[in-house]
């Protein structure tokens, strides 16, 4: 069979691993190549020969740029294989030049003896060549199968990692295996935790037994108390025949009597005055079931059934921030909502009439609701006082209002609730401002005593309206502005930040008539003509020539003269003619 033949039978009978049609098309243009090489290099048909060597090897070097996952694996085959072939060919460089010095030798009249001698070391040389090459050949053969028999990916063979279906059947496993790990991991407690209960535990277990112990003696204290109660009854039922003296001595000596010798002394029928006894083993003992349950369900990761026992235990000893903190560091099953938000509804659910969450559950809570867009949790909170109202939490309600567009309108109604019953004014005005509600935070400004000018001028410069300006600004209802108009134009002025605000205001003064603007300032009790001559001052320097002449013609009508510049020098004059 001819070598083309040959070839074409081994490539029938390779594996076909690539079956698409470029790959087909690859495959034949490389037997082409071959074949036309050969014929051009006019290489012989059978034997070794280095020229096909050549070919093979350029061919092996374009599947190997083709190739993808096994790469690395062609990589490695090929160098063995070029290990091989540079041995075998310095063997027979070797045996050349071994024949090559054997001729040169027998040239030169030497003895038959010696020519003998060194044709026999070189059979002996080739045959110890020819032992060695198939050994190599044999060792080349049992590397091969042990790669091919061992694991390319853990857990798969080599044959398997080149399974497509294998791979994916791999993969799935894998990914099980992940999910169960990570759904082990949400359920698990960190040892701290853990710890803690343990020591909470161990502490309540104690307490117990000190309960009981005091709770014996109570018993036996009753009792005989009973006694004496009982005994006396009978004998004023029997017309106090005996003296009160003897029937107490009597009494007394009976009890010390039967006090070391009675055994129901320390053990009374627990249905027996069940109205009159005293229930703290009771409430101990109700306390450590709860711990235990409580854990149990928490190991178990039932953090709603959890959350509601916490929410429920005596005495509120489950009711705290490390109880919280428990329920943050775990995630619930998927689709479920987070487990600390679960506590803290559970929290709001079973809190009694007029009881309040302390400050730090409330901080907690309420960011967590917000984190997870629960605001009507929040807001039935806020409106049932069920949280500790405080500046913090407010200021929760207002970042989460800036951050939130969509929610805005509601949780700065909440922080302006929260901010009202705290007694901080000026962040409660702020509060309505940013509503929107302008009148009615002019209202409520005008009715709090304890703002100042400074709170008023703050609340304007966090949330800047013309429309509240000029409230503040104007005379109400006969009395005096909330805030003078100079004192606050001087303020912003000075600022850049602010100044178009105090513009604005002049403006709309000097708009309505020059009448308003005079009325204005001589209303202003609270500015000095200092004040406002510093008002004038600050325009001119703004380039508003014309709110400057408008205010110290004002100012200077007031002394009897007329305005003679509207610069600094004519604003000296004016304060000159004052003094």
């Amino acid at each position: 069979m001819s070598e083309p033949q040959t070839r074409l039978e081994e490539r029938r009978s390779t594996p076909d691993i690539l079956t698409s049609g470029t790959d087909e098309r690859f495959f034949q243009s490389l037997f082409e190549f071959i074949e036309e090489e050969k014929r051009y290099l006019r290489c012989p048909e059978q034997g070794p020969d280095e020229l096909r060597y050549i070919i093979y090897r350029s061919v092996f070097n374009k599947v190997i740029a083709r190739a993808t996952a096994y790469k690395r694996l062609l990589l490695s085959i090929k160098a063995e294989y070029d290990d091989t072939i540079r041995e075998l060919k310095r063997r027979q460089d070797e045996a050349r030049m071994r024949q090559r010095n054997l001729a040169a030798s027998t040239s030169h009249p030497r003895s038959l003896t010696t020519c003998r001698r060194r044709a026999a070391q070189l059979r002996d040389r080739i045959s110890v060549l020819h032992r060695e090459t198939a050994e190599l050949q044999e060792e080349i053969q049992r590397q091969k199968l042990c790669r091919e028999q061992s694991p390319w990916i853990p857990g798969l063979t080599v044959a398997e990692s080149e399974d497509p279906e294998a791979l994916d059947g791999h993969l799935k496993r894998l990914e099980a295996q992940r999910a169960a790990l990570l759904d082990r991991k949400s359920r698990c407690v960190s040892l701290e935790v853990r710890a803690e209960l343990d020591a909470k535990l161990h502490a309540a277990e104690l307490h117990r037994d000190q309960l009981t112990t005091e709770n014996n003696r109570l018993k036996v204290l009753y009792r005989r108390l009973r006694l004496v109660c009982d005994r006396l009854s009978s004998w004023e039922e029997e017309g106090k025949q005996v003296p009160l003296e003897e029937l107490l001595g009597s009494m007394m000596e009976n009890i010390r009597q039967t006090s070391g010798t009675d055994e129901n002394s320390c053990s009374i029928d627990s249905e027996l005055f069940e109205d009159d006894e005293p229930t703290g083993v009771d409430q101990s003992k109700l306390l450590t079931d709860y711990l235990h349950r409580f854990i149990e369900l928490f190991d178990s990761a039932q953090y709603e059934e959890a959350a509601l026992l916490a929410a429920r235990s005596p005495q509120g000893a489950l009711r705290n921030l490390d109880t919280m903190q428990m329920f943050e560091g775990v995630k619930g099953p998927v689709g479920s909502p987070p487990p600390l938000l679960v506590f803290f509804q559970a929290l709001l659910i079973t809190a009694p009439a007029g009881d309040e969450l302390s400050a730090p559950l409330s901080l907690q809570g309420v960011r967590c609701a917000l984190q997870h867009g629960a605001t009507q949790l929040v807001t039935h909170a806020v409106t049932h006082n069920k949280l500790t109202f405080s500046e913090d939490l407010a200021d929760i309600l207002t970042e989460h209002a800036q951050k939130n567009p969509g929610v805005a309108d509601l949780c700065l109604a909440l922080a302006t609730t929260v901010y009202e019953a705290s007694g901080l004014d000026r962040k409660t005005a702020l509060s309505m401002c940013k509503r929107g509600l302008i009148h009615s935070t002019a209202e409520f400004m005008s009715h709090c005593k304890g703002l100042t000018a400074e709170d008023c001028i703050w609340v304007l410069c966090r949330s800047p309206s013309l429309s509240l300006f000029q409230l503040l600004t104007e005379p109400r209802r006969g009395q005096a502005a909330i805030l003078s108009a100079g004192v606050a134009c001087s303020t912003l002025l000075a600022d850049s930040r602010w100044h178009q605000l105090a513009l604005q205001l002049l403006d709309g003064f000097v708009g309505q008539g020059r009448g308003v603007l005079e009325e204005v300032i001589l209303e202003d009790c609270s500015a000095s003509v200092d004040i406002w001559t510093d008002v004038a001052s600050l325009c001119s320097e703004l380039n508003r020539a014309d709110l400057s002449r408008a205010v110290l013609s004002v100012l200077l009508d007031q002394g009897g003269t007329s305005l003679l510049s509207p610069d600094l020098e004519g604003a000296r004059l004016m304060e000159h003619v004052f003094l």
